[in-house]
């Protein structure tokens, strides 16, 4: 049983020094691996970074993690992400890792993902520049995620993103906001890579539990919907339980 740590949108500001720290301290006691779904700062400062790794750093477990969108906002996504590497967290972003876990190989592969909408209420890559450019974006990332969980050698197979894959995680969420929550291109990649789980935040007001077309467990870890510091999902090798 490989145990999986997750939570997404912490938000964390300079405010934040401690917030989550005295709950990540027994850590390894829970789970083997810590998985962070992106929106890890308020704005994506690099101050702000300095207070996620903080928190985050020297565990006991390894830590990977995505960046969402307000990581994006100013602009400083290289900066954060050496700030975060610095403190041993991994940023993923079109690639992946395998992690030796109780004499089990765990591949976690991650992107931030983008928007554009699910099966029949969704954008299309045709029209003006504008439009093209923005679905054109979301298939590129999917690309990127299908390739980067092809490529892993492992017998449990984990997809990390910050915008959601399906649908029905979005569900307590107004509909008309749904294509800049997520789109069907992420959840293609997952079921076209034997994916056995898929983590995902962004959606603060929807629900846990999704699932893909293909059967594909989907979880939203955004912190405002598990109500924790983190959630744990216990996977045996290639059955996709939790």
């Amino acid at each position: 049983m490989i145990r999986i740590a997750a939570v997404g949108d912490v938000h964390l500001g300079e405010d934040a020094h401690g917030r989550l720290r005295p709950a990540l301290e027994r850590l390894p006691q829970h789970a083997d691996v810590l998985l962070l779904a992106g929106d890890l700062t308020r704005h994506g400062t690099e101050e702000e970074a300095r207070v996620v790794a903080a928190e985050f750093r020297d565990l006991g477990v390894p830590v990977l993690a995505v960046l969402g969108n307000h990581d994006y906002h100013c602009d400083e996504v290289s900066a954060l992400t050496q700030i975060l590497t610095d403190a041993g967290i991994q940023v993923l972003e079109g690639d992946g890792v395998v992690l030796p876990v109780g004499g089990l190989r765990l591949g976690v592969a991650g992107v931030k993902g983008f928007g554009g909408g699910f099966a029949g209420k969704c954008g299309s890559n045709f029209g003006e520049p504008e439009m093209k450019a923005f679905v054109g974006h979301t298939i590129e990332i999917a690309d990127k995620l299908r390739s980067a969980l092809d490529s892993l050698s492992c017998d449990t197979r984990v997809a990390l993103m910050h915008y959601a894959p399906v649908p029905q995680t979005l569900h307590g969420e107004p509909p008309e906001i749904y294509p800049f929550l997520g789109a069907y291109q992420l959840g293609e990649a997952v079921d076209a890579t034997g994916t056995d789980l898929a983590l995902h935040g962004h959606a603060h007001m929807g629900s846990e539990r999704g699932v893909t077309p293909g059967g594909v467990r989907v979880r939203n870890v955004a912190q405002p919907v598990i109500r924790s510091a983190f959630t744990v999902y216990g996977l045996e090798a290639g059955t996709g339980e939790d």
